[in-house]
């Protein structure tokens, strides 16, 4: 019976809760016993016991898996740092409470790499994650621990952040679905801050239907984020099997060195595939695209540090020292942040500091007014812009850790995207070497029922299998 409840997308399970085919409770237990015994290191908190839901609500009581940098009432929320230990917030994120009130029930939060700074879920205070297709392989990150929950099993669906593409490569390296919504469609009060003005909640799930399911209640204007904006569409749940008439961008400066020839070969499978189903190909110039790491490697550090600055063992969290303020903040930081953190930390603080603002943070910010300036040029030809989303398949665990610049180069796909504000998808493409490859879809800002037509499209046409769970 518990396999059978698992093989269930998160839309049939809801779908059955509400036609009474299945308890709401019982579905709740098949997930927290398999989470209770997580061998991937996926969660830092599971439930132990069901909370009450209305079964007639629209998300059934679907057990859900949230990041553990969203803040929950009464349940531990670290960040996946050692700084918050301990730390259980009096109030709960709007993006989680929209959830719960349309009937989602929390089964775990998920580990993740330290304030969401990394690309292979190793930089967790608490322990890798690993990935469910290989275990001596990196989930990708930060979102690892609940793209893995999906991928494996563990949680029928589950949300995550993306900063730089921290929904989108987990999802590609675990084989899920993973959506990147517009900048302010979703309420980013309650999220731990790593870089405001990128910072954005997502839906992980197994497919795209689940995604659209998901996000649909997720979305919406709030008063404790004044940069929320409400979305002018309704999300829709896609349901054509066409491409038909739609124009996709494939652009070349973001497809040279540095991608693997299997996943550039699934790519490729995968223009092909478009244009079968009725989708027109043509390349699009983003000449300012290849610059998108070196600008979000300042911008988000240079955010980061002003964000990060609240951690000084004041008000909550780790208190190190031996009671004289200034050790207090040193040895605080020194022991409660790792070692990624300290980096961007210190690279943000010199890029925001006198003297090289402008050479630095400055200039970075122009370069994404030029990033932005490409993609609105490039929209006004096509409706959607089709690239790999990860450079590479999953890695070995400690393959880059001691080589910062080549983990940051896992980013290099997903980052314009970010840096532009722009909803983007990542759909699995294929395998290379018995590895997932993930196919990015990016559209204007507020496409996502767009973005998610097309992505349907191609996935049922690639019927994909995921990882045995």
């Amino acid at each position: 019976m518990s396999e059978d409840v698992v093989a269930l997308s998160a839309a049939q399970a809801a779908e059955r809760v509400r036609a009474g085919e299945l308890s709401a409770r019982e579905l709740f237990e098949v997930y927290r016993d398999r989470s209770a015994s997580d061998e991937l290191g996926v969660y830092l908190w599971v439930a132990e016991e069901a909370p009450e839901v209305v079964s007639d609500a629209p998300l059934g009581g679907v057990p859900l898996a949230v990041k553990d940098l969203f803040c929950t009432k009464d349940v531990p929320s670290t960040s996946g740092s050692r700084i918050l230990a301990g730390y259980t917030p009096p109030y709960t994120a709007t993006a989680v409470e929209n959830l719960v009130r349309a009937g989602a029930a929390m089964v775990g939060k998920t580990n993740m790499d330290e304030f969401a700074m990394g690309s292979s879920n190793e930089n967790s205070a608490y322990g890798p994650v690993r990935n469910p297709w290989d275990t001596s392989r990196v989930p990708g990150g930060s979102s690892g621990g609940s793209a893995a929950a999906v991928a494996a099993g563990l949680a029928p669906w589950a949300i995550g952040t993306d900063t730089g593409g921290s929904i989108r490569q987990p999802a590609a390296l675990c084989g899920i679905v993973g959506l990147k919504p517009t900048y302010g469609s979703v309420s980013r009060y309650g999220m731990i801050a790593f870089a405001s003005s990128l910072d954005q909640c997502g839906p992980l799930t197994r497919d795209v239907t689940d995604a659209a399911l998901l996000y649909r209640h997720m979305v919406g204007r709030d008063d404790c984020d004044s940069t929320s904006l409400q979305h002018p569409e309704e999300i829709r749940l896609p349901s054509s099997e066409s491409l038909e008439g739609l124009r996709f961008g494939v652009p070349p400066a973001l497809l040279g060195e540095g991608i693997e020839p299997g996943v550039r070969e699934v790519f490729d499978a995968t223009v092909a595939r478009v244009e079968e189903l009725g989708g027109l190909v043509e390349e699009v110039d983003l000449p300012s695209a290849t610059h998108g790491l070196s600008a979000y490697y300042v911008i988000a550090p240079a955010e980061a540090s002003a964000n990060l600055a609240r951690y000084d063992g004041v008000r909550y969290g780790l208190r190190s020292g031996n009671g004289d303020l200034t050790s207090m903040y040193e040895e605080t930081r020194h022991d409660g942040f790792g070692a990624e953190v300290k980096r961007r930390i210190m690279i943000g603080t010199y890029a925001l500091s006198s003297g090289y603002y402008d050479a630095y943070y400055g200039r970075a910010q122009r370069v994404r007014t030029k990033i932005a300036e490409d993609f609105r040029e490039a929209f006004e030809r096509v409706d959607l812009i089709l690239t790999p989303t990860s450079p590479t398949v999953a890695f070995e665990l400690g393959a880059r850790t001691k080589d910062p610049l080549a983990m940051y180069m896992s980013d290099f796909l997903t980052v314009p995207m970010s840096l532009a504000g722009l909803p983007a998808i990542s759909i699995p493409g294929g395998l290379s070497d018995g590895l997932p490859v993930g196919i990015q879809l990016a559209g204007p800002a507020f496409s996502e029922n767009r973005i998610m037509e097309a992505a349907y499209a191609l996935e049922q046409s690639i019927g994909f299998e995921g990882v045995p769970r």
